[in-house]
């Protein structure tokens, strides 16, 4: 009997569209299902975190998850939900990104083909690079009338807009291109279920209906809602783009600020789409978030959660201790072994000042620092009193006015951390 994977998708809040009998097919069978993935960069971002659940809930349950990533599709664009025609990509480039996604999915899907539902990663160029348009249009297109695909919300929406350029032949035959991976796919590898978010229905039924055309099969399809925030913003945005799940696109810690920064109705719906925390363990962490919201703890388990899955447990560390050190909890220690980019981004948008590495090396006394060298303090005399005071720390230690900065405050080499009071910074930059 396999785990129901239909209703694991419905109380996540992750089913939107699927068609009749679906349920009760992967209720009896063993079977293979696929998602596509755009190569339109070399990462994915969290806006894929979703689809990446899916399959993972999808092998969970005894059935056999394929990635699709794609290489001939990704050459054309994809006009479903958009407004705008998608920029093509060059071959060069479509390699290089279709290399970054498959390393990245093999982090959530198990591969090993021991396992009987062992994942796949396919690319739809390897069947499309040959096949020339006399027998794509002889073999798929007679299948399916302009009618009926005229009659999708994604070509009605792109024809019925106010852009001059509607919408070119290319982005028209993307559905049938869509459709014809799915009857690839169902022919050699027995995949019988698409999923994908709800803007792909159009594109997904289309494969069911040239499978039943062609073949006279029987295939199935599954969309999930796509992920809204409750503030109206887009979900998987910041100020500075995307949210991407390569580290050297996001480090770790603006990760794990991402979800931390939740708001608590986000927070009960990302836990249930983002996590794989049971049932029961999720109704009892909603339960005490409602009793105590101050201590944010959906956010801070989606946090961990999240960033765990997708970076590591050592970076998730990492990302709690970054995150810490803005909130007093951290050590100096801990301060001065942040990387160089985790220690900016943390203290993004504090002012800095430079001075130069032979005024460190013949020491610089406290209240020129302060003052005159940094301005960080309007005057030596408002210097010598915060010192007095003991409300001046160099890298979370408090100092005073006897203190001299030296080699040894150097964060990483190159930064020193001043602080009043506890949310008072100036980061103090060595220049060589």
């Amino acid at each position: 009997m396999h785990k129901n994977f239909v209703e694991e998708l419905r109380w996540r809040g992750m089913l939107h569209d699927i068609t009749p009998e679906t349920e009760d097919y992967l209720n009896q069978n063993t079977t293979s299902g696929y998602i596509g993935f755009d190569p339109t960069a070399d990462s994915l971002h969290i806006g894929s975190l979703v689809q990446i659940m899916i399959l993972i809930h999808f092998q969970k349950a005894g059935h056999r998850p394929i990635a699709l990533v794609g290489g001939a599709t990704g050459m054309i664009g994809d006009p479903s939900g958009k407004s705008d025609e998608r920029n093509l990509l060059d071959a060069k480039t479509l390699d290089n990104n279709l290399k970054g996604i498959a390393s990245q999915l093999q982090k959530f899907l198990d591969f090993n083909e021991k396992n009987p539902v062992s994942a796949q990663l396919v690319n739809n160029l390897e069947w499309m690079k040959d096949y020339t348009l006399i027998d794509f249009s002889r073999d798929i297109g007679k299948h399916l009338t302009v009618n009926y695909m005229m009659a999708k919300d994604s070509v009605k929406k792109r024809l019925g807009s106010e852009a001059k350029e509607g919408m070119s032949f290319t982005e028209f035959t993307y559905q049938l291109l869509q459709g014809y991976d799915f009857l690839h796919l169902y022919q050699h590898m027995d995949c019988k279920v698409q999923m994908g978010g709800s803007d792909q229905w159009g594109n997904i039924t289309t494969g069911t209906e040239l499978i039943r055309r062609k073949l006279q099969g029987k295939a199935f399809a599954i969309t999930c809602p796509l992920i809204t925030k409750a503030d109206g913003t887009k979900f998987g945005k910041t100020e500075g783009g995307n949210v991407w799940l390569d580290k050297n696109r996001t480090s770790p810690y603006k990760f794990y600020q991402y979800w931390l920064n939740a708001s608590d109705e986000d927070a009960e719906k990302f836990i249930k789409i983002f996590t794989l925390l049971e049932q029961t363990a999720i109704i009892d962490l909603i339960r005490q978030h409602h009793e105590n919201p101050h201590q944010r703890l959906l956010q801070k388990t989606i946090a961990q959660e999240v960033t765990r899955m997708v970076h590591s447990e050592e970076e998730l560390q990492k990302a709690i201790q970054a995150s810490e050190i803005l909130f007093g909890k951290a050590t100096a220690e801990a301060l001065k072994n942040l990387e160089r980019q985790t220690f900016l981004e943390v203290f993004e948008g504090v002012p800095q000042a430079e001075i130069s590495l032979a005024e460190l090396n013949q020491g610089i006394d406290m209240i020129a620092l302060l003052a005159s060298k940094t301005q960080f303090l309007s005057s030596n005399g408002e210097a010598r009193r915060a010192l007095k005071e003991n409300s001046i720390s160099v890298n979370k230690s408090k100092v005073d006015e006897n203190y001299s900065i030296g080699a040894n405050d150097l964060i990483d080499g190159k930064y020193v951390l001043l602080q009043r009071g506890k949310k008072n910074y100036f980061i103090v930059e060595v220049m060589a």
